[in-house]
């Protein structure tokens, strides 16, 4: 992207969308926008309705089943359910997906074992079931998308969903250099393809909300879903990277010398551009080849940051087409605001310093704040 002339400004704060949390049972669901809450006892017990007559589901049970293979014969003994299950582990705890065919209904199911005490040697579990009409063959997307997004507790929501830990187990792991840094990390074997499919379904999930009143919310979960699928499946490598340029202790001054130096490894990525799907590579192969547009490279670098505890973010711009990185560092330079901070930003695809951005990107109307902690 060739821009010739860079200067200060200050964007004010814009909209940022956020997921439900339960503090009863520490689960954190980030269900597509436009689903509303219709029924419920607020601890337990939590229904949605969503998009053409889709429902969402979450009961939580504990002390009630002795495994998952309990609660989910008991469920489809209740439902009158048609469909077969499988079971699986989750980070070490048992789930199960259900495939969902009762009445004129039609959907999954996530059964999920959540950590924290026992009650009787039974564990807590959460239900979720995501159903709608047989007929209407564009639910599924959504069903799948809304169970994917449960994150169990806190100490996993920097993980994949189980939705694509099931249908994309992840391998091996294998060393691997990371573009042109002379830095090596581990990156498992199926992690590429497993982010990118999970990107091109949330591309299609976003597709639907296009000149509708959701479609920043959307876009902010679109992206927030592809940081958390993203988080540990880079995590070595952007471990690596940040190790590589000093990040142990980083503070002060020294912060913006080590934003300086993830930013110059991004820019010097080959920009290249996909408008036959999402337009977004996945960060694994990003970071691995070195390659991807500007999105890619804003959240590979606010990932980066994250790793030397500092705080970052990511703008974007439908009119622009365009992203940026944004970063809670001190000094001077271009700022934007959102969520109560005066983020510093970062141009990823010029080669120029951090806190200079082109004149023709200046109006504040059409950028939108990503916060992903």
């Amino acid at each position: 992207m060739n821009r010739c002339f860079f200067f200060l400004l200050f964007i004010p704060a814009l909209v940022l969308a956020e997921p439900l949390y339960s503090p009863t049972w520490g689960f954190i669901l980030d269900l597509p926008e436009g689903y509303e809450y219709v029924e419920g006892d607020g601890r337990d017990r939590f229904s949605f309705s969503g998009p053409s007559e889709a429902m969402f589901e979450i009961i939580v049970y504990n002390g009630v089943y002795g495994n998952m293979e309990e609660l989910v014969n008991d469920i489809n003994r209740r439902l009158g359910n048609r469909g077969s299950a499988d079971f699986f582990t989750y980070r070490s705890r048992q789930a199960a997906i259900i495939e969902l065919s009762f009445n004129n209904n039609s959907g999954w199911g996530l059964g999920l074992e959540l950590p924290g005490a026992s009650a009787g040697g039974r564990p807590p579990m959460l239900l979720a079931i995501s159903y709608g009409p047989s007929e209407i063959d564009a639910l599924a997307l959504f069903h799948i998308s809304a169970l994917d997004s449960i994150i169990p507790s806190e100490a996993d929501r920097h993980y994949p969903g189980p939705i694509m830990e099931y249908s994309y187990p992840r391998g091996e792991q294998k060393r691997v250099s990371l573009a042109s840094s002379g830095v090596s990390a581990m990156i498992r074997e199926n992690d590429a393809e497993a982010a990118q499919v999970l990107i091109e379904r949330e591309f299609n999930i976003l597709l639907n909300y296009v000149d509708t009143p959701y479609w920043r919310e959307a876009w902010i979960r679109y992206y927030r879903s592809i940081y958390r699928d993203s988080y540990d499946r880079t995590a070595d490598a952007v471990s690596a990277l940040a190790r590589h340029w000093g990040a142990a202790g980083v503070s002060g001054e020294a912060k913006r010398e080590f934003a300086q130096k993830a930013l110059e490894f991004v820019q010097d990525f080959h920009y290249e551009r996909d408008f036959s799907g999402s337009d977004f590579l996945n960060l694994v192969t990003a970071v691995t080849e070195g390659r991807g547009d500007c999105d890619s490279r804003a959240m590979l670098w606010a990932l980066v940051l994250a790793r030397a505890d500092i705080r970052s973010a990511m703008m974007v711009s439908h009119h622009y087409s365009h992203a940026m990185g944004l970063a809670d560092i001190e000094g001077t330079g271009a700022r934007f605001e959102a969520h109560g901070i005066h983020w510093l930003v970062a141009e990823t695809t010029a080669n120029i310093n951090i806190g200079l951005i082109a004149q023709d990107v200046n109006d504040p109307a059409y950028w939108l704040g990503i916060i992903f902690e």
